[in-house]
C-alpha cells in the first residue's frame, strides 16, 4: 500500500507549491516506508509513498506511462485483484507491460478505457489520474472504501490526500470544526456522515464515487452503489454462488511478493478467511502464518454480545489448518499508552482501546509480515448484526449502533455541544439515509428491513472499521487485506432473500452454509463474538489516571467543554455505560475523553 497526495491549480503550479505537496506527504510517511517519489508539471503536483508489496524492484509512483502521443501519471494507493485478467485485456490493446505491479495495469486501463477503467477492476483503490493532453485529473475511490480519499479547495486549488493530517498540512486549509462536524464527534464516532465534514472544507470521496476536475470546475458521478434488483436463484444455488465468489475473493487475495499472514481469531468470519488462505498456501508448498490477539490479565466475563472468549477458537482452528501460528498478548500499559498514537493515525478521536490494541498488534505483526488477510466486513454484507433481525432497532430514527444517543454528548456543557439541536439535525439525516435506500415494490417488510440494515451497515458502520483497519495498520507500515470487501459479494448479498441469510434464526447462516467444509464443526456452530475489548481493571485504573493528567493541562480543551458533574458521576460512580455497538462501556468511554483531549491538542482545533 502507499500514501497519495497532490494539488491541481491549472497553469499556477510553482517551487512553492510543490514543496507544500511535499510536505503533505511527509506527515504520511508510515504509509510508505519504503520508497518516495515526486512529480510535477505546470498544472499539477504530486507525491508517493510507497509500501512495496508487488514487483518491489519496480512500480514506484508517480508513474507516467505513453499511449500513442499521449501521457499520463498516476498516484495510486491500492491492489488490484484480477491482474491477470486485466493483462489479458489490456494485450489485446496492444499494450506491452513492463512491470508485474497493479500501478502499470492501473494507469494503462485508464489510457485504453477512460473513466470506464472502472469497470474493469476488481479491488481496493484510491488514485488520481492526470491526463496532461487534456488537463484534467481524474479520480477514484473502490466500492466499498477500503482505501481512503479526501480533498480540499483551499483558494480554488484541488487538494487532495489519503489522510486528513497531509490536507491540513496545507497552510491554507484550517483545523476548523463546525456543529455538524462537533456534533458527529459527540454523537457518532467513530463513525461519520462521510458527506459531511467533520473539519470545515475537507471533504471525502465516497466509495464508489468518481470525480473529474479540470480548469471548468469538478464532475462527480456514483459508479457503484447497492442496487435492488429480483433474485430467482434456489437456496442450493446461492449456497455455490457465495462459496464460488468468498473462495475466489480470498485466493485473489493471497498473491504477495511479501510475507504475507492472516488475523484468525477463531469466529466465523476469520476462520473462513484462514481456511481458504491456508489451502491456497499448501498448493504452493508454503504455510500459512496466522495471529491470533488477547489483552493481558483480562478478567474476562461472558455476556450476551461477547459470550465466549477468542483463543481457544483461534488455536483449534489454527491446529486445524496446521498455520504457524502466534498469540500477541497486549499489556495493559500499552494499550493505555497507543490512545495517543491511535488518535494521530485516525485523525479523529476512534474506538478507544478497540483502535490502540490494533495498533499494538498491528505493529508486533509487522515485524514478521508486511501483509495481513482479516475478516471485516462479513457481518455488514451477510446480516450479523442485531439491528438485521430486531426491527426496533431500526425504528428509533436513529443509528441503531447507538444504544444511547445522549452517553458521550451529556459530559459536555450544553452551551458547547447543543445536544438537542445535533440529535434532531442527526436523525433528521438519518432519516435521509433511510428514505434513499433502493428497494423493490414487491419487498416483504423483513427484506425492506434487510435492505435498510445493508446500507446503514455498509455504508457507515463498516466504513468506520474499515477506517480503523487501514489507519492503525498503514501506522506501521503493514497492508491489512479484508477479502469480504469485494464488490461482487456485497452486489450479490444485497438481493438475496432475508431467510437465506437467517435460516432458523441463526446468523449469517448463509456464510455458514457456504463455508461449511472449510469450517472446523465447534467453529461452525460458533456464536458471533466481536473484536475482542480488555476487561482489565488495571487498564481501567491506567485510563482514569491518563484522563484526571489531561484535565489538569494548562489549556485542556476538554476541561474547558466537559460537565464537570456528569464527568464527575462517570469517573467516581462506576455505573454501566454501553455507548457504541456492542462494546464500548465505561472504560472505553474514559478512554475516548482522553482521545478527545489529545485531538484537540494535537490538531489545535478551533471550534467555530
Amino acid at each position: 500500500m502507499c500514501s497519495i497526495c497532490g494539488l491541481f491549480a491549472p497553469r499556477r503550479i510553482t517551487p512553492g507549491t510543490v514543496g507544500t505537496v511535499r510536505r503533505m506527504g511527509e506527515t504520511m510517511r508510515s504509509r510508505g516506508p519504503d520508497r518516495s517519489g515526486s512529480y510535477a508539471d505546470l498544472s499539477v503536483a504530486f507525491h508517493h509513498n510507497r509500501l512495496a508489496v508487488m514487483d518491489p524492484a519496480r512500480g514506484d509512483q508517480p508513474m507516467t506511462v505513453r499511449r500513442g502521443r499521449r501521457a499520463y501519471t498516476v498516484v495510486y494507493n491500492g491492489e488490484l485483484y484480477n491482474g491477470a485478467e486485466l493483462r489479458r485485456e489490456l494485450a489485446s490493446h496492444g499494450v506491452r507491460l513492463a512491470t508485474r505491479c497493479d500501478t502499470e495495469l492501473l494507469v494503462y486501463a485508464y489510457a485504453v478505457w477512460g473513466e470506464d477503467c472502472l469497470s474493469h477492476l476488481r479491488g481496493i483503490y484510491a488514485f488520481a489520474v492526470w491526463d496532461r493532453a487534456e488537463e484534467k485529473l481524474f479520480c477514484a475511490r473502490d466500492p466499498l472504501g477500503v482505501k481512503p480519499f479526501f480533498y480540499a479547495l483551499p483558494d480554488g486549488d484541488f487538494c487532495f490526500a489519503s489522510e486528513v493530517k497531509a490536507l491540513l498540512a496545507h497552510p491554507r486549509i484550517k483545523p476548523e470544526i463546525g456543529r455538524e462536524g462537533l456534533w458527529q464527534l459527540l454523537f457518532l464516532t467513530p463513525v461519520t456522515l462521510r458527506s459531511v465534514p467533520i473539519f470545515r472544507g475537507i471533504c471525502e470521496l465516497r466509495p464508489g464515487e468518481c470525480m473529474t476536475v479540470t480548469a471548468k470546475g469538478i464532475r462527480k458521478r456514483v459508479f457503484f452503489r447497492l442496487t435492488a434488483a429480483p433474485f430467482d436463484e434456489s437456496r442450493e444455488e446461492c449456497i455455490a454462488h457465495v462459496r464460488e465468489l468468498v473462495t475466489d475473493a480470498i485466493r485473489s487475495q493471497t498473491e504477495s511478493d511479501v510475507p504475507l499472514s492472516c488475523f484468525l481469531s477463531g469466529g466465523l468470519d476469520s476462520t473462513v478467511v484462514a481456511g481458504v488462505a491456508a489451502a491456497r498456501f499448501r498448493e504452493r508448498n508454503e504455510t500459512l502464518a496466522t495471529y491470533s490477539f488477547e489483552y493481558e490479565d483480562n478478567e474476562y466475563a461472558p455476556t450476551l454480545f461477547q459470550p465466549n472468549r477468542d483463543d481457544g477458537y483461534a488455536l483449534l482452528a489454527a491446529r486445524a489448518f496446521s498455520t504457524d501460528h502466534t498469540v500477541l498478548v497486549a499489556p495493559n500499559g500499552e494499550v493505555a499508552s497507543l490512545l495517543r498514537e491511535a488518535t494521530l493515525a485516525r485523525d479523529l478521536p476512534g474506538q478507544a482501546d478497540i483502535d490502540s490494541s490494533l495498533c499494538y498488534f498491528c505493529r508486533e505483526v509487522r515485524r514478521r509480515h508486511t501483509v495481513a488477510l482479516s475478516g471485516e466486513c462479513a457481518d455488514e454484507i451477510f446480516g450479523g448484526y442485531p439491528w438485521f433481525y430486531r426491527p426496533e432497532m431500526l425504528s428509533r430514527d436513529f443509528f441503531p449502533w447507538i444504544h444511547d444517543p445522549a452517553a458521550r454528548v451529556s459530559l459536555f456543557r450544553r452551551e458547547f455541544a447543543a445536544p438537542d439541536e445535533g440529535f434532531s439535525y442527526l436523525s433528521e439525516k438519518y432519516r435521509e439515509i433511510v428514505s434513499s435506500v433502493d428497494l423493490l415494490d414487491g419487498d416483504p417488510d423483513e427484506m425492506k428491513r434487510s435492505r435498510i440494515a445493508s446500507v446503514l451497515s455498509q455504508s457507515y458502520f463498516m466504513q468506520s472499521l474499515l477506517e480503523r483497519k487501514d489507519r492503525m495498520s498503514m501506522a506501521y507500515g503493514l497492508e491489512v487485506r479484508v477479502p469480504f470487501s469485494d464488490h461482487r459479494i456485497a452486489a450479490y448479498l444485497y438481493n438475496v432473500p432475508w431467510e437465506y441469510k437467517f435460516e432458523n434464526g441463526v446468523e449469517k447462516s448463509l456464510l455458514r452454509e457456504a463455508m461449511r467444509d472449510v469450517l472446523p464443526e465447534e467453529i461452525y456452530r460458533r456464536k458471533k463474538s466481536p473484536y475482542p475489548k480488555t476487561h482489565s481493571k488495571e487498564y481501567e485504573r491506567a485510563v482514569l489516571k491518563l484522563l484526571k493528567t489531561r484535565l489538569a493541562r494548562p489549556g485542556s480543551r476538554l476541561a474547558e467543554t466537559v460537565n464537570p458533574a456528569k464527568l464527575s458521576s462517570l469517573v467516581e460512580g462506576g455505573e454501566d455505560v454501553t455507548w457504541f455497538g456492542q462494546l464500548m462501556a465505561r472504560p472505553q468511554l474514559v478512554a475516548w475523553l482522553c482521545q478527545f483531549d489529545v485531538f484537540c491538542e494535537e490538531y489545535r482545533v478551533s471550534f467555530v
